[in-house]
């Protein structure tokens, strides 16, 4: 195996705050040592998550300080740990949001690992993948088809992931009608897992040009985020973090009908009407991260079926502009970071 090098390119997040205070700095950073349960990924591609910016801009507390943001990472193992035996040298692998959880409490030993009070993530408890090298867990790590392109696979990993929870948790029925507010990295890969299972979808979205997209992609409507959508909603999501939507997609809802909020940051929600928004068993659910298990169905779903992942890439040294790009919405689709 080629020796490694000892140092490599990384933007880190050192003083939370607006993006035009450029929170984002980059650094040459040792390659990082794996430890003795985890592998070492070799970058392939990493894609850009709006926690990512979160994270930049303080929205979430930091947990770590400076810290190496990502968490959609695709890659080849190049070491591993003494104790890490699943993946060998050469593997392709991808590294996502969840990296630790307790295993031990009763959220984990029930299923709802993504409750663990002692979770932790990439790109925000530890460096992630907005640089040539990251560590992870061999546990929360998935195998990955070597044959596949790495810029398709890597927004699977936590757009995907997040989506195809939200996508649970809004209760869809077969054949359902199902609303989509905001239409970025997650939505456009979860319309297309929602529209293959038989769904209607209808997106409310503010971008003229994401709107586009979802029709192109196959949605019965596309409008702005305010607007109601053409019919009652049996279920939807709401992948935007704007509070003020909530009420607006609540109402949208047909009787007996699930929103729920994917977003990990949501500005405030304005006071809700109970006969108006959550009367005939209207429900308002949130969105906590994931579970393994979530991990690797959605990952054979959409490997047996792939979804057309519309991206926009930038190499690594543009990671600053990867990231003011989405929180200006000229994104369509999701970001892709390439070292």
């Amino acid at each position: 195996m080629t020796s490694l090098p000892e140092t490599m390119t990384a933007w880190q997040v050192v003083d939370p705050g607006p993006l035009a205070d450029d929170p984002l700095r980059r650094a040459e950073l040792p390659v990082p040592a794996p430890a003795h349960d985890e592998v070492l990924v070799e970058v392939e591609a990493c894609a850009v998550c709006r926690t990512d910016l979160h994270v930049a801009e303080g929205d979430l507390p930091p947990h770590r300080s400076p810290v190496v943001p990502g968490h959609q990472i695709v890659g080849r193992v190049v070491a591993r740990g003494a104790d890490a035996s699943t993946y060998r040298p050469g593997d392709r692998v991808g590294v996502a949001w969840l990296r630790h959880t307790d295993n031990t409490c009763a959220y984990c030993l029930r299923g709802n690992e993504n409750l663990c009070p002692d979770s932790r993530y990439t790109g925000w408890d530890a460096d992630g993948g907005y640089a040539q090298y990251a560590a992870a867990p061999e546990a929360y790590v998935y195998p990955l088809p070597a044959d596949r392109d790495a810029r398709e696979l890597a927004p699977l990993l936590c757009a995907g992931i997040i989506g195809y929870r939200a996508l649970l948790r809004a209760d869809l029925p077969p054949g359902g009608r199902l609303g989509i507010y905001g239409f970025g990295a997650s939505a456009h890969l979860i319309s297309q897992v929602a529209m293959a299972q038989g769904a209607t979808v209808h997106v409310m979205t503010r971008s003229l040009a994401a709107q586009r997209l979802a029709l192109e992609l196959g949605a019965a409507s596309a409008g702005g985020a305010q607007d109601r959508p053409p019919e009652k909603l049996d279920a939807a999501i709401l992948f935007a973090p704007v509070g003020t939507l909530v009420p607006v997609a609540l109402a949208a809802l047909d009787r007996g009908g699930t929103l729920s909020v994917a977003g990990i940051h949501l500005t405030d929600i304005p006071a809700l009407n109970y006969e108006k928004h959550l009367f005939e068993e209207r429900t308002l659910r949130s969105v906590t991260a994931n579970t393994r298990a979530d991990g690797r169905a959605f990952l054979a779903a959409a490997l047996a079926n792939p979804p057309l992942v519309h991206r926009q890439e930038y190499p690594l040294d543009e990671a600053g502009q990867a990231l003011a790009d989405l929180s200006g919405d000229r994104v369509d689709g999701v970001a892709v970071l390439i070292p």
